[in-house]
């Protein structure tokens, strides 16, 4: 039997903490330990593209999560608020905690894939007297290669099983399926078009990137009503304002 654990890593950028984002979180009261938080948020999600739940029908609370971070309920209480308000993380339906950007700042290998990775590396340093045997051991190498992806899995794309998600917005970084876009027409029959653009703009100005589109425009939606009930005592998309009040939130800078 093979032992073939994966590792994972985080890929902060150099500039990580000269992030605008960042640095004004850091430099708040409690800063440091919000930063952390995040930190070691990141390192729980990463084996998880991103998501992070106790189990497939219970979700994390902030209790749990002070538990597993070691870190206090009251900070991790404001801190999540703070996160959420930055749009670096996000409550999703199911209320799965999602770090956004752990896809980009993930890597990954497993033992195999290392060993396998080093044979290539050795194999391509071999040289050949002859073009025909150059040619022979370039074939041997190539089906050499595919019967070792095949016994030890590596980096297997990840099969494409949801529906296709097709790129909306100014900029096509919005993706929805075409049953979230009929879901979003008929919640927002008037405005979800520019619903759309809204999102798309932000995406391109920001760099940040979400997993579930529907979700963010309907957490959106939901907080520009709270405001403008809160602002105005009164609007016109109560309706919408019932059928979302169960939604967490993700506040646009």
């Amino acid at each position: 039997m093979t032992d073939d654990k994966k590792y994972y890593w985080l890929k902060l950028k150099k500039d990580f903490f000269k992030r605008h984002d960042i640095r004004i979180i850091e430099e708040s009261p409690n800063g440091k330990e919000y930063i952390l938080f995040y930190l070691k948020l990141l390192l729980e999600s990463i084996d998880h593209e991103g998501e992070l739940r106790f189990n497939e029908t219970i979700p994390y609370n902030e209790q749990m999560l002070s538990v597993i971070t070691h870190t206090s309920v009251d900070i991790v209480r404001e801190a999540m608020k703070i996160f959420i308000d930055f749009n670096m993380m996000e409550i999703l339906d199911d209320e799965t905690i999602y770090m956004s950007e752990v896809l980009k700042l993930t890597g990954c290998e497993s033992n195999s894939a290392e060993r396998v990775r080093k044979h290539r590396e050795k194999q391509k340093t071999l040289q050949c007297n002859t073009v025909e045997t150059k040619c022979n051991t370039e074939k041997e190498i190539e089906i050499r290669d595919k019967s070792i992806d095949k016994e030890y899995n590596i980096c297997p794309a990840p099969q494409n099983t949801k529906p296709t998600r097709h790129k909306y917005g100014e900029y096509k970084n919005v993706l929805l399926s075409d049953d979230e876009l009929k879901k979003l027409k008929e919640e927002f029959p008037e405005d979800w078009e520019s619903r759309i653009e809204r999102l798309s703009e932000y995406i391109a100005s920001s760099g940040k990137s979400y997993k579930n589109f529907l979700a963010t425009l309907r957490n959106w939606a939901k907080r520009d009503i709270e405001k403008g009930i809160k602002n105005n005592g009164n609007t016109t998309d109560k309706r919408n304002a019932q059928k979302h009040s169960s939604l967490p939130g993700v506040l646009e800078l």
